[in-house]
This record gives C-alpha cells, structure tokens and sequence, in this order.
C-alpha cells in the first residue's frame, strides 16, 4: 500500500485514492414513519434512533462513493452512537459526516446530527471498502 500524506491507495486497485477530509451531509425532514412508533423501537412519536443511525450512514455513503474504485463499495462495521435531543414531526435535521481516518481498507468518520437548535445526535461510523461483488458471494 502506498501513502501519501492525507492519502492512502486502496491495496487492490490502483490510481484511484481515497483521503481523509471527504465531507458529505445529508437533510431529512421527519414524518411519521421515521418515528420511533413507526419504527417499533418506542412508545413516543420522535425521530427514532435508528433512522438517525441511517441517515448518518447515508452521509457516510455519500462522502466517499465518487471516490471509490469501480465495481467497489463500502459497507457497514461498526457504529457508536449517543442520541441527545428528541426532534420532532415536522422537523428538520442535517447529518455530517467527514472521513477521519483511512487503515486499509476500514473507513473511519466522525458523524454529527444538527438541527435549527443544536446538536442532536453524533459518533463515529467505520465502514469496509469491498470489491462488491465478492462481497455478494459471501452472503448467506
């Protein structure tokens, strides 16, 4: 593997480079079926922590998919999370997401959710680069 300050060459592609700093955010406006009673994970009708955890996985997604190597993608690890702030129908809320770190290929972001108020929700994601469809034949 080959280094570069702030850049790291994926160890099974060539000349397609991934480098810490990629930055992605993504909006949501919450409905009724991103709530917690929708969502079967509680009894009051705010922004379930699962959708957060999604939606901040979807800004990962997006900070780093121009800057894959073809016929590659990232896919889920690791997730640590702290929900601070109910929001609710009708409100609206923004998810961050900045590549920090780059060990292989294992992807670490620093994620924070924001609203018109503050800060809702944040933590670090770790996703894997994987060629995709090795990846599909070891499914079970």
């Amino acid at each position: 593997m080959r280094v570069w300050p702030g850049r790291t060459l994926l160890p099974y592609r060539t000349g397609v480079a991934l480098h810490t700093g990629l930055r992605s955010h993504v909006e949501l406006r919450v409905t009724e079926s991103d709530t917690a009673v929708a969502m079967g994970t509680g009894r009051v009708p705010v922004l379930a922590t699962p959708r957060l955890v999604a939606l901040c996985e979807e800004a990962t997604c997006t900070a780093v998919e121009d800057e894959l190597p073809a016929g590659s993608t990232s896919v889920g690890k690791r997730v640590q999370f702290d929900h601070l702030v109910p929001v609710g129908v009708g409100g609206v809320v923004w998810a961050e997401a900045t590549l920090d770190r780059i060990e292989g290929r294992r992807l670490s972001f620093t994620v924070s959710v924001m609203d018109r108020s503050g800060l809702v929700a944040a933590g670090k994601v770790s996703r894997v680069v994987v060629d995709r469809q090795a990846f599909l034949a070891h499914t079970r």
